[in-house]
């Protein structure tokens, strides 16, 4: 019964998703406030009635239902509880409704805005219904989670064994609230251009009511993907973090046009400028999160991160992004004419180097997409197969961001409209002398020797250094008295300290992954109980090897000790793990933290026997500052959500609206 009760839940929140768009768009064209209100409330009973399928669907999967299609298919009863509601969102029917359940949660959120004109909001209230129809239809009719199986069997076939796992039952959800948070900045955006205002007092407003979604959604996404790289790093056991796969592509462009989204918006609400370019970018953001969803799902990749293999549905699913993107593009060439921005700046100014900023940034995303989708047109062309991997991205990713994040620091110590490129050079005297000192340093300290990793040591440091220089200069550091200067930190405001963290973090994050990438060392043996591989300064000895039992699997464990060279040991184990319900084998990695360091060991299958000893393949990777890859986007994050709490977004508004 509950299970009923969820997919006509569902199917009633599509109904309602409808009647939300119907009724929204009415109401904007008879500019009635009582159809926009029941549009509203349509919005949230819509949002409500999806968390009631979804309560159920996690229910199906607490209780082992087998007799539900999607139950019988990703769990089994030896399964942990954990793994078992997690499993909910971890096929693609669960994953849809997910989807769906995030698109409508942010439907109602908009619905309940209070500081939007009539005119936008209930435009945008009618997208957003548009939107969330669409995929609930989609999951109604193609990918219903709530399919019967009769009769019913007495077991299910369990969840990939490599997706059960903590940090892939986080994962989902946060990637989920930044992929389709996004929908609302189109949805605003559709608004917008419909409403077609040519005045320039409109867009200072409106790039300060996109804002807030924009800096959420892009929060999110950069706490998912990390927890995805997190993930990909200690269950993989291959012993790196990205490898640049097209399920990865898929959540990094629309993080990249998220970040280039949030700094055009900037101008937009202080200068009135970039108007249409910083609507594009509200587009082209949630159309990357469309098309995320369309290469996980459709079958076009081979993945362990894919959900379907199902060219039927994944041909659907590229109809909805094209119906969606293409009449959203097609309204933007239509009122671009009409994007008049605000006043005029020099070259040498903020506005200019947020311009290079979503220069370089968009820049980037075209090669990530290029890469991405080249080796699929090129096999759909010719039925010719060709792999796009690290090599190419090392080529054209690496030096655009390169050049940008150089740029970074000086951006927020020129003034706006006419800037003093001379003034902020001198404001960052001292960290450009910092960072030479740190390159000088890495090149001298790290072994092996490399020009190249030791310039992006110095890169890491500059991104730290410079955000630290704007902070000091906004509080007169070293320049006012100490009552003076503890004055103006504590005035200043949170979006300012929000800015200086995230891009503090993503320096953090530039240091971990160019000396992990750069210095990273790697050792590989069979070893019989007893002998021991050396791998950099460490020595890594196996000590025991034994099968364990688990919940619902048995694993061949390894126990190890890691030595350092004034031998002092820790013991890590690491384990190839056999499901019997899949009939799967994984690999689970044995960490030894050591402060920013990890000592990464993977035991392998069993080797060719060593003086009449059982032996097994173990690999062992030393990997020197590996901690900060994860703290660093996790520091930009926490920066994303102090600026979203900065009252002046919202007070602005208010004043702004009230105008």
């Amino acid at each position: 019964m509950i299970v009923e009760t969820g997919a006509f839940a569902l199917i009633l929140a599509l109904a309602l998703s409808v009647l939300q768009a119907v009724m929204a768009a009415a109401g904007r064209l008879r500019r009635s406030p009582v159809l926009a209100g029941a549009a509203n409330g349509a919005a949230i009973a819509a949002a409500g009635l999806v968390a009631v399928a979804f309560a159920a669907l996690i229910f199906a999967f607490a209780v082992s239902d087998f007799s539900v299609a999607n139950v019988a298919a990703n769990s089994h009863t030896d399964k942990p509880m954990l793994y078992k509601v997690a499993a909910a969102w971890g096929s693609h029917e669960g994953s849809l409704l997910l989807w769906c359940l995030v698109m409508t949660g942010f439907g109602a959120a908009l619905a309940r805005a209070h500081n939007l004109p009539f005119g936008l909001k209930t435009c945008a209230v009618a997208t957003q219904g548009l939107l969330g129809a669409l995929f609930l239809a989609f999951t109604v009719f193609t990918s219903n989670p709530f399919t019967r199986l009769n009769p019913a069997p007495f077991q299910g076939d369990s969840l990939n064994p490599l997706l059960q796992d903590p940090a892939l039952a986080l994962h989902p959800p946060l990637l989920y609230l930044g992929y389709v948070g996004f929908s609302v900045c189109f949805s605003l955006a559709v608004a917008a251009l419909i409403e077609g205002r040519a005045n320039a007092s409109f867009w200072p407003a409106w790039g300060r009511w996109v804002r807030p979604w924009a800096l959420a959604s892009w929060a999110f996404l950069t706490v998912g993907i990390m927890l995805g790289s997190f993930w990909a790093y200690y269950e993989l056991g291959w012993g790196g973090w990205w490898f640049w796969d097209p399920v990865e592509n898929a959540s990094f462009m629309p993080w990249l046009v998220g970040a280039a989204l949030l700094h055009s918006a900037v101008v937009t609400e202080r200068r009135g400028a970039l108007a249409g370019w910083t609507t594009f970018l509200a587009l082209l953001a949630f159309t990357f999160s469309m098309l995320g969803a369309f290469l996980v799902r459709s079958g076009v990749l081979t993945s362990v991160h894919a959900f379907a293999v199902d060219p039927e549905r994944g041909m659907m699913l590229l109809a909805i992004l094209g119906g969606t993107a293409g009449l959203a593009f097609a309204l933007f060439a239509w009122r671009a004419p009409q994007l008049k921005g605000g006043g005029l700046f020099a070259p040498v100014s903020r506005e200019g180097a947020l311009v290079i900023n979503n220069l370089f940034l968009t820049a980037a995303a075209a090669t990530v997409l290029l890469g991405t989708l080249y080796p699929l047109i090129l096999e759909a062309a010719s039925g010719a197969t060709i792999s796009v991997g690290p090599p190419y991205f090392a080529l054209t990713f690496v030096p655009l961001m390169a050049v940008a994040l150089l740029i970074l620091p000086a951006g927020p110590l020129l003034a706006w409209k006419r800037g003093d490129l001379k003034g902020a050079s001198q404001r960052l005297a001292v960290a450009a002398a910092l960072t030479v000192v740190m390159a000088l340093l890495a090149f001298a300290v790290f072994e092996p020797r490399k020009a190249l990793s030791a310039a992006g040591v110095g890169l890491g440091a500059w991104l730290i250094l410079g955000a630290l220089a704007e902070t000091a200069e906004r509080i007169r550091l070293f320049r006012a008295p100490l009552a003076e200067t503890l004055r103006r930190a504590k005035g200043l405001p949170l979006g300012a300290w929000g800015m200086t963290l995230a891009h503090a973090g993503l320096g953090v994050f530039v240091l971990g992954a160019v000396v992990e990438t750069g210095y990273r060392v790697e050792a590989a043996r069979p070893l019989a109980v007893g002998q021991s591989v050396q791998a950099g300064k460490w020595t890594v000895t196996l000590d025991q090897v034994r099968i364990v039992e688990g919940p619902n699997y048995l694993a061949e464990q390894g126990k190890l000790s890691v030595a350092t060279p004034g031998g002092r040991t820790r013991e890590v184990t690491a384990e190839r793990r056999f499901f019997p319900a899949g009939g799967q084998t994984t690999t689970e990695v044995g960490l030894d933290f050591r402060g920013l360091d990890d000592v990464y060991v993977v035991v392998g299958e069993r080797a060719r026997a060593t003086d009449g000893q059982p032996a097994w393949n173990v690999r062992v990777w030393w990997n020197p500052w590996a901690r900060l890859i994860f703290l660093g986007p996790l520091i930009m994050a926490l920066g994303g959500v102090l600026s979203l709490m900065d009252r002046r977004l919202r007070l602005a508004v208010n004043a702004r609206n009230a105008a």
